[in-house]
């Protein structure tokens, strides 16, 4: 006999002393044993059964040792032979056990087999055990056994054994019988009462509460259970399925592929995923899911409109969207005349596939399920029928995927096309929520203007100065590299042929050269190349053919000029990429800071890339849809303006010495006190001040940094220094604290009082300039935040 003994036997704790003991079948062979069964043919065998039991009255009284179990094999095997009939033995999952330690003695020949099969190492465990969960399990069998009291909490058990012979894990669910057991209270069970039941259904996870009413060894089990066992690979695997595609993590496709080789018990069969993007006639693998398409073998991408796929594969899956089997790859060869898609599976050591498509998207895109064994027939056309319950699951997971991948898409435009700020997204749902109810029922149904009323600006501007200036210096040295470039071939041609237009070609290109030296002007650069592709190139296609020396030449001349612009545009490059790296590391910066300026206060918040960078922002009650609106946030938010400007004039100044071109920013803060209402502009799909008073806020942002200091030619803004611009003497009081706060923190130095000229349509400015302490090793992850601060002030 095989007995498996549980390591659970002597470690779990529990409220039953556990022996096993055959009476309840003595009892039963007993019954047949009376006169009334004489002429039953049960009868003689029981009359030899209860001999049997007089025998070995261990058997009838019970027994704790297992090692007995060994001891009467024979006996017990001849005992419990009518429960284990001969023509169920390969039918039947079934032994019996021990109830709470899953200690089985006696198999069907199926468990046998299953058994043997799992490996010398598998341990017959379930899989959802819980110490304390069993504990309690058993004081409910013992409230229904002893006291009546039925409480319904049965949770099937699962076992996992391997399949050593597949090389996959097999599931079985177990049902456990306890006809042929009893329980006996000891002298040391209290005796539960309703009251005590009452108890225990309010604290079911009250584990010293149940040990308190069942101590630990207070009953007595007596007798054996059936366990029998049912395979459920299929529904455990639908399930995990169901689980894993829910999950969506990034080991998605191995995970499912482990599920489907269980589901198939194949252990070599891959899973793949790609996505036949329907616009462009391609198939690409997803980088979402890192699935390794089988079919794209390492690809990017395939053309689908190319020979690569057989027109059957072409119709059947791509145009009618029905799944394709490749039972043998050989076989499919020989039809195919052996194309591309052949050899991809070939190399791959691929012979049976199933392709399976999804309509991922709306617009017609698929997903591509591929499932792959390397041996011939492991996957069918009978086989397949087993994925009538799965794809269902995977067709609601693709969908779901393409609607987080659009979901994602839209959030990634609106970001960064549409401009709708986190904070004022709450009302553009709320208008378009009543729009839609009063559409339903009204045709003129209008959308709602979104306003904010009551709101307190902050307008901030780090400019790079001297842009414009350096970008026309940039053209400048372009256009004269081109033109001296032109003139050397010309002189070298001079001197190979003797000809009377190459000098006066040269001439007019020396003419070009000193007109761009002595001042540009708008137009030049147009005329210029509109000159050496007229005049001077189609020379240049016969000077190349004189000589090798030449040729050369007019090839340094071409290869210095701008594929895609045909003129030299190196200067300009430099520029650009200066101003692109200045713009990109302040934009990111103070997107990144603003993150922790929304935990403070919610308040609108946009940013552009001009020059340089600026932004815009709004604080208000109206913004946040709560009455927690108080002056001290729109202090903190003006603090943090402040802080944030001195640490992107630092970014800015460690850019120095990594750009082409040494660029400086300059620092600008508008204040204004009065609170405005905003207004978003459906025909440019943005906010902007409502009301004609507001609008000479906008008329000072638009041309504040042009302004100078009245009496002077210096402009307000200057590199190395933050200009504060205000209106009313109480706006300078405010941030003159702010100022001397940073001072004492060596991160601003000298402060200027100044007064502004006149500006068009406005007058009365005032400023304060502040110096930057520019700061050794500056780094921008380890700057301080704003409740680092706040807590200072307040300190």
């Amino acid at each position: 006999m095989k007995i498996l003994e549980s390591s659970l036997v002597n470690e779990v704790e529990l409220p039953l002393q556990l022996n096993i003991s055959f009476r309840k079948v003595f009892d039963l062979f007993e019954k047949y044993t009376q006169k009334e069964y004489k002429q039953h043919p049960f009868h003689s065998s029981a009359l030899e059964m209860v001999k049997l039991f007089q025998q070995h009255p261990e058997l009838n009284d019970g027994f704790s040792d297992y090692s007995l179990l060994e001891k009467y094999k024979e006996e017990i095997n001849l005992l419990l032979g009518p429960l284990f009939p001969e023509p169920l033995q390969l039918n039947e999952i079934k032994a019996a056990s021990v109830p709470f330690s899953f200690t089985s003695f006696k198999f069907t020949d199926r468990f046998l087999n299953i058994l043997n099969n799992a490996g010398d190492d598998y341990e017959f465990m379930v899989r959802n055990f819980e110490d304390e969960s069993m504990y309690i399990m058993a004081c409910t069998f013992i409230l229904d056994f002893v006291y009546g009291y039925n409480i319904d909490i049965k949770r099937p058990f699962y076992f996992d054994i391997p399949d050593k012979s597949t090389g996959t894990m097999k599931y079985y669910r177990a049902a456990f019988n306890a006809d042929f057991s009893e329980i006996i209270p000891t002298e040391n069970a209290p005796k539960i009462t309703k009251e005590d039941f009452r108890e225990l259904l309010n604290n079911f996870d009250n584990i010293d509460l149940w040990k308190e009413k069942f101590p630990p060894n207070s009953y007595i089990f007596k007798g054996f259970g059936i366990i029998n066992l049912f395979d459920v690979t299929s529904e455990e695997m639908l399930s995990s399925i169901k689980a894993n595609l829910l999950a969506s993590d990034d080991n998605l496709i191995f995970k499912l592929q482990n599920n489907l080789r269980d589901f198939y018990a194949i252990k070599n069969l891959r899973l793949g995923y790609s996505i036949f993007d329907n616009l462009n006639e391609k198939l690409c693998e997803t980088i979402v899911n890192k699935s390794n398409s089988i079919i794209l073998n390492n690809k990017e991408e395939i053309n689908c409109s190319s020979n690569y796929f057989c027109e059957e594969i072409i119709q059947k899956v791509f145009k009618d969207h029905q799944t394709f089997i490749i039972s043998d790859l050989e076989e499919y060869g020989k039809r195919t005349d052996k194309n591309l898609f052949y050899h991809n599976l070939y190399n791959s050591g691929i012979q049976s596939i199933i392709l399976i498509p999804i309509k991922a998207s709306k617009n017609g895109d698929l997903a591509l399920l591929e499932i792959a064994s390397p041996n011939a027939y492991d996957l069918n056309s009978v086989n397949i029928n087993k994925l009538k319950d799965i794809i269902p699951v995977f067709e609601a997971a693709v969908k779901r995927t393409s609607e987080e991948r659009q979901n994602v898409l839209e959030a990634t435009i609106q970001e960064n096309y549409t401009s709708i700020h986190n904070s004022v997204k709450w009302r553009f749902y709320e208008a378009a929520e009543k729009y839609f109810t009063e559409s339903q029922t009204n045709e003129n149904a209008k959308l709602d203007e979104i306003v904010f009323k009551d709101v307190y600006p902050l307008f901030g501007q780090s400019d790079i100065k001297g842009s414009s200036e350096a970008r026309n210096n940039a053209i400048k040295e372009d256009l004269i590299t081109q033109l001296n470039l032109a003139i050397s071939v010309l002189k070298d041609a001079c001197e190979t042929e003797e000809l009377p237009i190459y000098n006066e070609l040269m001439y007019r290109v020396a003419t070009y050269l000193k007109e761009v030296k002595e001042d540009l002007n708008a137009g030049d650069e147009i005329n210029i190349v509109d000159f050496l592709q007229r005049e001077i190139y189609p020379v240049f296609n016969h000077i190349k053919d004189i000589n090798t020396t030449l040729s050369k030449k007019v090839k340094i001349y071409m290869n210095r000029l701008d594929k895609d612009l045909n003129v030299v545009y190196e200067k300009r490059r430099d520029y650009e990429e200066s101003v692109n790296l200045i713009n990109d590391k302040l934009s990111k910066y103070i997107d990144n800071k603003q993150k922790d300026a929304q935990k403070m206060y919610p308040h609108y918040f946009e940013r552009y890339k001009t020059d340089g960078v600026e932004f815009n922002m709004y604080i208000g009650e109206s913004i946040t849809k709560k009455d927690s609106f108080d002056n001290i946030y729109l202090y903190n938010l003006r603090l943090w303006q402040l802080q944030t400007m001195c640490e992107m004039e630092n970014i800015a100044y460690t850019l120095v010495d990594t750009m082409p071109d040494n660029l400086r920013v300059a620092s600008l803060i508008l204040v204004h006190s009065n609170p405005m209402a905003i207004k978003f502009r459906m025909d440019e799909k943005q906010f902007d001040v409502d009301g004609a008073y507001n609008i000479r806020y906008e008329i000072i942002k638009k041309r504040i940094d042009k302004a100078h200091i009245k009496g002077t030619q210096e402009r307000i803004t200057q590199p190395g220094k933050i200009a504060i611009i205000y209106s009313q003497d109480k706006d300078a009081l405010e941030y003159i604290k702010y100022i001397n706060f940073l001072q004492s923190r060596k991160q601003l130095g000298k402060i200027e009082f100044l007064e502004l000229e006149d500006l068009q349509g406005v007058s009365g400015l005032k400023a304060l300039r502040v110096e930057v302490i520019y700061q050794k090793d500056f780094d921008e992850k380890k700057t301080i935040t704003l409740k680092d601060l706040i807590k200072q002030i307040e300190a």
